[in-house]
């Protein structure tokens, strides 16, 4: 295994110095944790435990052997979405497998040093699948919000029919809580983000709950204890089924957490992460929640700045979020299963409002038409098929706009030759015989073809000089349709020079078959000045001499 992989000494001298800013900052953000672990763990299927347990051992695991010292990991919205379909068509047994398998993508990802790839992705596919995550969470605690049951594979299926039955017999009581939940946490987070609003608000709900007798539904008690680790029946049957879903898990854990580790860089200072390292952590994470009875984790950007803001500067302020959450499992688990499911909601509705930044959005939508399709397409995939297909619907978006800028961007432009040393006659014989065209940007398949073709139309000239040191690339396509462009204009008795290739470009051209095209292999030249000055011996020649000498060669 690299050393450079794993934990180091030096990373928790810091936090023996100064431990009270990190256990206070562990304490708020345990307390902020608290029923964001409870809710995703219901919104996915697996219950309430499992969020705790995932919050618990994957925010210590990540936490020690990851590559941020400000990141908090636990159970997500993001990772809920992926894990619906999965929970509710193989159960846990099937989390499991996807938990084991995305874990080891993870690894691999790490020991290949893919960590800083991921900058790479286009920010409006970023906000796009933000975008869409935040509206399924939001339809999935539709049936919770309503008080009533509902079961559909997809978001905008199972809201639908949560409505459809409510309207058959309504009450507001359950609506109303989530409503208060709800409001109360996006009113107060404004004006004191750092504060557990959540947990008091849940709490407020709870009270309110058991002393009116509201009769809202509450989830289930949660152990009184830790699950003992434990290694379910596996569902080896549908282990290619569940290697999908679970390069979905690994993606999505890789996207989340370099995000949410960007993002606490920013938010302090000197503080720079290592992306392969945080892979590494975070694939360890995911490999020993599910063991455990947890699910499947990610880092968690709301949580990790909740952590920067109380003042954490160190890896135990994370490892304390998760022993309060530990501490609250065993002692207050009989309390916790009085929460009504409608306060759940309500925290889970507020949440998916804050992942979206309107101003980032906004902004997205007004830049460009490419970016605004982008985002549009990703959200839209993101909610009516599933994570993976929305990402890479929104890459295929973005990398076409990105091509067709590209090549929009390649230009030919005509030059006019030198007049130093020539007369008015001269030149005037030589700028009908002699053309010069510059080309500039990248000669690839979506640019080539316009204006190359077109180029081999030009007609009443006896020489075309072609400048090639402004071709920032050129591919085999390119290649393949200058090598034809020249053999055209060479077939009309139009000699062609080329000048200024790079040493880059020397190997395509030359294994493509490009300079075989030209009438000799004199027409290659380092500069453009040199290309002239032999334009105009040939353009001073007899033309029937010109074209008995090709007919020669």
């Amino acid at each position: 295994m690299n050393q450079d992989l794993l934990p180091h000494r030096s990373e928790w001298a810091a936090a023996t110095r100064r431990p009270s800013r990190d256990l206070l900052a562990g304490l708020m953000v345990g307390l902020v944790a608290l029923p964001l672990a409870l809710g995703f763990g219901v919104s996915s299927g697996m219950g309430a435990a499992a969020g705790l347990v995932t919050a618990i051992v994957a925010g210590v695991v990540a936490a020690v052997f990851g590559g941020s010292n400000l990141q908090v990991s636990g159970p997500t919205g993001a990772m809920t979405v992926v894990l619906v379909p999965i929970i509710a068509t193989y159960g846990a047994d099937g989390v499991l497998v996807v938990g084991l398998l995305a874990g080891m993508i993870l690894l691999g990802l790490a020991f290949a040093r893919l960590g800083r790839f991921i900058r790479y992705v286009p920010i409006p596919v970023v906000e796009g699948f933000t975008l869409g995550i935040a509206v399924i969470i939001t339809l999935q605690q539709v049936p919770a919000a309503l008080g009533v049951h509902a079961h559909a594979d997809k978001a905008l299926g199972l809201a639908a029919k949560a409505v459809t039955t409510w309207t058959q017999d309504p009450s507001w009581t359950a609506p109303g809580l989530t409503v208060a939940v709800a409001g109360l946490i996006l009113l107060v987070t404004r004006v004191r983000p750092s504060l557990p609003v959540a947990l008091v608000a849940v709490a407020l709900g709870t009270v309110a709950n058991a002393v009116l007798h509201l009769g809202a539904e509450t989830i289930g008690a949660l152990p009184s204890r830790l699950p003992a680790p434990s290694f379910p029946h596996v569902p080896w049957g549908h282990l290619d089924a569940l290697v999908l879903p679970a390069v979905a898990v690994a993606a999505l854990a890789a996207l989340e957490s370099l995000l949410s580790a960007t993002v606490a860089d920013a938010m302090s200072v000197g503080q720079r992460h290592d992306p392969d390292r945080e892979l590494f952590g975070q694939g360890l994470a995911n490999l020993a929640s599910p063991l455990f009875g947890g699910m499947p984790a990610t880092a968690a950007i709301a949580r990790t700045a909740v952590s920067v803001r109380a003042g954490a500067s160190t890896r135990l302020a994370a490892v304390t979020h998760a022993l309060v959450l530990l501490a609250i499992m065993l002692v207050a688990s009989r309390w916790v299963g009085e929460i009504p499911l409608a306060a759940l909601a309500g925290v889970l509705i507020a949440t998916a409002t804050q992942m979206v930044r309107v101003s980032s959005v906004a902004a997205l939508l007004r830049a460009t038409r490419g970016d605004a399709a982008v985002l549009v397409v990703t959200a839209a995939a993101t909610v009516v098929t599933d994570l993976v297909t929305a990402v890479i619907l929104g890459l295929v978006v973005a990398g076409w706009f990105a091509l067709r800028q590209t090549a929009e961007s390649a230009r030919m432009e005509e030059e006019p030759l030198d007049r130093l040393d020539h007369g008015d006659e001269e030149q005037a014989v030589l700028d009908e015989q002699i053309v010069v065209f510059r080309l500039d940007g990248p000669l690839f398949f979506a640019a080539a073809h316009d204006f190359l073709l077109e180029l081999s139309e030009v007609s009443d000239v006896r020489v075309v000089v072609l400048r090639m040191s402004r071709i920032t690339t050129i591919d085999a396509t390119g290649a393949v349709v200058l090598g034809d462009t020249i053999t055209r204009l060479e077939s009309r008795g139009v000699s062609v020079l080329l000048s200024g290739v790079r040493d880059q470009q020397q190997h395509v051209l030359s294994s493509l078959g490009v300079y075989d095209r030209l009438a000799t292999a004199h027409h290659l030249f380092a500069t453009t000045p040199e290309a002239i000055a032999h334009a105009r011996v040939h353009a001073a020649r007899d033309p029937h001499d010109s074209r008995t000498e090709r007919e020669a060669r």
